[in-house]
């Protein structure tokens, strides 16, 4: 069985290298602060900047939390990580989708586009999380590009 990946695109008003250091240094200004698994609410979300590097929230009980890994990290037009989020939302280090985020070049600005694959590897439960993340994704993404726009504005 193959699903569809989930893929959402916006356009942004600041230059890539910037849009880049917003998404994977700052995510945890524009993440909604609903979506966690710490079992706290989250203080910062952190990436860390190098192939290997970890994907976890802190959350405000200093606690932190895993949510994947880096697999490629090339600034600042492209990074994949190891979304390691199973059916349950739980981090799981021996499960496995892919998070694509790409950072191209606009006259004025960024094409910036997420492309979250091999949502197969949930298994039963592959339609369902699909559906959400169908659900999910465009408004986070919408999120991050109205902060990226703000911080076009602004230094933020």
């Amino acid at each position: 069985m193959t699903i569809a990946p989930v893929i959402k695109t916006v356009d942004v008003k600041c230059p890539p290298a910037r849009a880049f250091e917003l998404f994977t240094g700052r995510m945890a200004a524009w993440w909604p602060t609903t979506h966690h698994i710490g079992g706290a609410p989250f203080e910062a979300i952190i990436i860390e900047p190098a192939a290997g590097g970890r994907w976890f929230e802190r959350g405000d009980d200093g606690a932190e939390t895993p949510w994947g890994k880096v697999l490629v990290w090339a600034p600042p037009g492209r990074v994949v990580l190891a979304w390691q989020l199973d059916a349950d939302w739980k981090y799981d280090p021996n499960f496995e989708t892919e998070l694509e985020i790409t950072f191209t070049a606009l006259t004025a600005g960024t094409h910036v586009r997420l492309e979250h694959r091999n949502l197969e590897r949930f298994g039963a439960n592959a339609e369902a999380v699909a559906a959400s993340l169908r659900n999910g994704w465009p408004s986070i993404v919408d999120g991050f590009a109205a902060f990226a726009d703000r911080s076009a504005q602004a230094d933020i």
